[in-house]
Parts: structure tokens; C-alpha cells; sequence
């Protein structure tokens, strides 16, 4: 924009200043426009603190609904797990265990085969070593043709070392240490736990075994057996001594025969009233910022950023209305929130959660209570995604006023320009009246000092 600086330089005239004032009313309508602008500008920050909220809320109330596998009662509930002797092992419940008390009596640890050979020349003979997997019964080995290996020993691993490395190599289930004895190295092989983990070896001259018979080139140290044990008489096995799978929702991890008394333990009251709580949390965070959004502080005369606006009246009332209104309905019976001691605190629209309450109706019902919390959390996400999802209330508002800040933006730039215009048009008129009125003056002083030199000269 050109500036003429000297502008009432040659007439004395505050026609600088003139050209300041009036552009000054011409830039009304732009300030205008400007305020506009951050009025939606804050509008949409304000909608952005509204959503973040409402989100934060929707995020605790999806921690309140089952996934699909699940009933409302085995999202919350925890289980613990004990041995009267815990010399015999230790125990571990997850969901779909069922609280109560069990004889537990273990005489058989599940074990592996280990097998000792006798003194190894420096130089083994080669050919294929052959490793069959399967279960000893009856004084038989019984292989399983699903599970055969093989290792190809030739002269560059047929030492005591490289068939050593060739079977640990080969990760088959079995692995091999050598023992360097008075006598010389020997080969101890172990298997995997379990009775039908045991093996059989065959291929190679001085290296056979049979581990039905005990027969072969290998002396037996340890014959491979499953776990044997009776929960309240009744019989059970396990090929690891890690048991899953007999007692619903319950591990063994047995480390001793012996009897002892195993106790299993449901609580329904810790992981749920600690969602409540987050949920509790969350939502008074929401409601006290909406509080803070549509506020009108008297003494500053200052409005919050969406005071009226329509969203957060409807925000507002969705989340009354689902506090007051929802319910769930289990064995006949219809509970709401209060009825499990979610109450409306003060006059702030705010939470509280009564613990003695909730524990009294979990203890009364706890199917109930689950199945009213899942309600509450798929009722509140649900509504919440309506306002701040996409399509949603908030997202649509956003979007127009977005298209408003574009159009007034563009009036701004248009307005502008023609500002600019404005002014050079000032400037050159001032600038001309600056000429004429400086040509004036000049003219005034000559006239006058032609008149003053006449005077004197009349005089004398």
C-alpha cells in the first residue's frame, strides 16, 4: 500500500492525520468481519473442549460393556486360587472358574526320559541317527508316526561333541549335554515332559535304545510319565506338570505329590466398582466443563464460549437423562443406577458413588448390577458417539462454521483490496488539495508583500 508521508507538508494542513481517521471508518466493516471470524473460531475450540470431554466420558463407558464372548457378571469378576500346602504347587484362576473348595491328591509328577550312554570313542560311526517319539505301555515302546526325526551324523560330526550339537541343533524335543566322567565323555539325552514324550533311537551302531524294554546302548535314569492326580476322587492326568483344563478356569503348576485342599475364590465387587469409580470420574469431569463452557459470569459480564449453544444443551440433557432413565431388568427385577448407589450429588449435576451401597446389591445380585453397568456403559457410548462421531452433532456444526469462517475470510481479502483502493484515492485528492492550497498560500504571500512594498512606497 504506497504511503505519501509528506501529505500536508506544502499546506500545513493535518491532512495525514485526516486520511488515518477516515480509513479508519473505512476498516469497520472489516473489523466486523474479523470478530466474527473468532467468534466461530472460539466456538470451534469450545466445541473441540466439549468433544474431548464427551470422549474421555465414551472411553469409560465402553470399559463398562462385555465383549462378545462374555456375560456382564465374567467381565468384572476376578478370581484367586490357593493350596492348603503349598509345598505341592501353586494355583492360579482366571475367568470361567467357579468358587469352592476341592481335595486335591497328587502321586505322579509329570517327568521326562533321560538317558545316560556308556563311554564315547573320540570317532562315532555315521548314518542316519533315527529319534521316534511316542509312550511306553506294558513293557513296549509304542511309536507315533506323526513324530519321527532324523540326524544325518557324518565324518565331520561324528565326534562325542558334534553329535552333541547336531540333536541340540535339530530343537526335535530332546537335548543333549556330555558329561566328561573319569572314564571318558558320556551322553545324557532328556526329553520333554510328558508320557508320551518318550523316545526311541535307532540308526546308528551305539546309539540304540529302546525305552520299552530299556534296552540298547544307553543306560535309563529316568522313565517319561504324565502327571497323575484326583480332584474330590475323581481321576486325572496331565502329560505336563502345568494343568489346565480339568478344573474350569484353574492352573496347576505341581511341584510335589501329596494331598492338599484347593480353594477357589470369585470376587464381583473389585474390578467393577473401579470401572464405576473411572466412570464416575470421567463423567463429572464432562459435566463440569460443560458447566464451564456454558457459564455467564455476572461480575466480569464475561459468557462462556458456548453459552446457549444449542449441542451443549442437547450434551447436557442426554447425559441426564441417561443417569435418570436407564435401566436394566434381570430375574424380574428392574434396577436403576441409584439403586446400586450412583446418585446425584449437590446441585452441580455432579457423581457420587456409594460404596456400601454397591457392595450390598452385588452381594444381593451381582448378575444384576453387572447387567445394569454393561446397560449404562452401551447406552452412554452409544448417545456420546451420536454428538461427537463423525455425522454427529458436533462434527456437522464444526463443518458449517468452518464453510462461515471461509466465506467471511474471503470478504476480508476482497475488502482489503478495496481498502487499498480507498486510501490511494484519498491520498491523491489530499495530495491535490495539498498542491492548490500550498499554490494559494504562495500566491496570498506575494499579493501581500507586493501590497506592503506599495504601502511604503507611498509613504515615502
Amino acid at each position: 500500500m504506497a504511503t505519501v508521508t509528506s501529505l500536508g507538508a506544502g499546506s500545513g494542513l493535518e491532512l495525514e492525520s485526516l486520511v488515518t481517521n477516515l480509513m479508519a471508518v473505512e476498516r469497520q466493516p472489516l473489523s466486523s468481519l474479523q470478530k466474527q471470524v473468532s467468534s466461530y473460531n472460539s466456538k470451534i475450540s469450545a466445541l473441540g473442549t466439549l468433544s474431548s470431554r464427551l470422549n474421555s466420558l465414551q472411553t469409560a463407558a465402553k470399559a463398562l460393556v462385555p465383549n462378545a464372548l462374555q456375560t456382564a457378571l465374567q467381565k468384572f469378576a476376578s478370581y484367586s486360587a490357593s493350596l492348603s500346602d503349598t509345598s505341592i504347587g501353586t494355583v492360579t484362576a482366571s475367568t470361567g472358574a467357579v468358587g469352592g473348595s476341592y481335595s486335591l491328591n497328587v502321586t505322579d509328577l509329570a517327568q521326562a526320559q533321560k538317558v545316560t550312554s556308556g563311554v564315547l570313542p573320540s570317532t562315532l560311526n555315521t548314518g542316519t541317527l533315527t529319534i521316534d517319539f511316542g509312550s511306553v505301555s506294558g513293557g513296549a515302546f509304542t511309536a507315533d508316526p506323526d513324530r519321527q526325526a532324523t540326524i544325518n551324523i557324518t565324518t565331520e560330526t561324528n565326534t562325542p561333541e558334534g553329535l552333541r550339537n547336531a540333536i541340540n541343533q535339530a530343537n526335535l524335543g530332546v537335548s543333549a549335554t556330555i558329561v566328561n566322567g573319569t572314564n571318558g565323555p558320556q551322553l545324557v539325552l532328556t526329553g520333554s515332559e510328558g508320557g508320551d514324550k518318550a523316545f526311541k533311537l535307532s540308526g546308528i551302531s551305539g546309539l540304540a535304545y529302546d525305552p520299552g524294554p530299556k534296552t540298547g546302548d544307553f543306560t535309563n535314569n529316568q522313565e517319561a510319565q504324565n502327571a497323575a492326580f484326583t480332584v474330590d476322587g475323581i481321576a486325572a492326568t496331565s502329560n505336563s506338570n502345568t494343568v489346565t483344563g480339568v478344573i474350569d478356569g484353574v492352573t496347576l503348576n505341581l511341584t510335589k505329590t501329596g494331598s492338599t485342599t484347593l480353594t477357589v475364590k470369585q470376587d464381583n465387587t473389585t474390578n467393577l466398582k473401579s470401572a464405576l469409580e473411572g466412570f464416575v470420574s470421567a463423567y463429572n469431569s464432562a459435566v463440569t466443563s460443560m458447566s464451564s463452557l456454558g457459564a455467564y459470569n455476572s461480575e466480569t459480564k464475561v459468557a462462556g464460549a458456548l453459552q446457549g449453544n444449542r449441542i451443549l444443551r442437547e450434551a447436557q440433557n442426554t447425559l441426564s437423562n441417561l443417569v435418570f432413565n436407564t435401566s436394566s431388568t434381570t430375574d424380574g427385577v428392574t434396577q436403576k443406577l441409584s439403586d446400586i448407589g450412583i446418585s446425584i450429588k449437590g446441585t452441580d449435576g455432579t457423581l457420587s458413588l456409594d460404596s456400601a451401597k454397591l457392595e450390598a446389591a452385588l452381594t444381593k445380585n451381582p448378575n444384576a448390577v453387572a447387567n445394569l453397568v454393561a446397560k449404562v456403559g452401551d447406552s452412554f457410548s452409544d448417545s456420546i458417539d451420536r454428538i461427537t462421531g463423525l455425522g454427529g452433532s458436533i462434527d456437522i456444526s464444526k463443518t458449517s462454521m468452518n464453510k462461515s469462517i471461509k466465506f467471511l475470510e474471503d470478504r476480508q481479502e476482497a475488502l482489503e483490496l478495496r481498502l487499498v483502493s480507498i486510501e490511494a484515492r484519498y491520498r491523491k485528492q489530499f495530495s491535490a488539495l495539498d498542491t492548490l492550497v500550498s499554490n494559494m498560500n504562495s500566491t496570498s504571500t506575494y499579493l501581500t508583500n507586493q501590497l506592503a512594498s506599495l504601502n511604503s512606497s507611498k509613504s515615502k
